[in-house]
């Protein structure tokens, strides 16, 4: 169906966009050797479909800013997000519905952690990423406005979560992740990983 993939080596990064109906639907793998550790990693390809069904999956290692291997996924404090912990955002969305997930390994086992999507890529500094990502302008940090995928890790350092809502994002307005050592509206940033949203 003329799919398409896009994929970054850098620092494990792998970008994947395609033709498919959904997560679970057709599409090819994007394959990527990951910079830290020379393994084959298979993601499936997402995009936009002929029924106005869109998915992106988008994978990433977590370095410290400055390592010799560029990454889009930085770890600000690696005793909560050791370097080589590795990340995955997937969007969905159709005419009705958007989601958002994540899948993150090799954290402390049995924590928990605070996750929202942000405004602007990462960068060395935290704050680089901006604010939330706010459906609506707003003075408060809420779930329902913003997107939260706060997670607790289990014994082995893996945790995951996804958010739901009936609006998607502004063109260009979502571009990273932010993880943060505590769940709720706010939190110290941990980490950051730059994803290309789609609106």
């Amino acid at each position: 169906m003329g799919a398409a993939a896009l994929v970054m080596l850098g620092g494990g990064v792998s970008i994947a966009h395609g033709a498919a109906d959904g997560p679970d639907g057709g599409g090819h793998a994007a394959h990527t050797t990951a910079a830290t550790g020379g393994a084959e990693e298979a993601g499936p390809v997402g995009g936009a479909s002929r029924s106005g069904v869109f998915w992106m999956r988008a994978d990433g290692v977590f370095s410290p800013p400055g390592s010799f291997v560029p990454s889009d996924a930085l770890t600000y404090d690696t005793a909560l997000v050791p370097a080589a912990a590795r990340i995955e955002i997937t969007q969905y969305a159709d005419r009705t519905s958007h989601r958002v997930g994540t899948r993150l390994r090799g954290l402390v086992p049995n924590r928990a952690y605070g996750m929202h999507v942000h405004t602007s890529p990462c960068a060395a500094d935290p704050a680089s990423a901006g604010p939330h990502y706010q459906h609506r302008a707003s003075a408060t940090a809420d779930p329902v406005n913003e997107v939260w995928l706060d997670f607790r890790t289990d014994r082995n350092g893996v945790g995951e979560a996804e958010a739901r809502h009936e609006w998607g994002f502004r063109d260009g307005g979502a571009r990273s992740v932010i993880v943060h050592d505590a769940q709720g509206g706010a939190g110290k940033r941990v980490a950051c990983f730059t994803v290309p949203f789609s609106s």
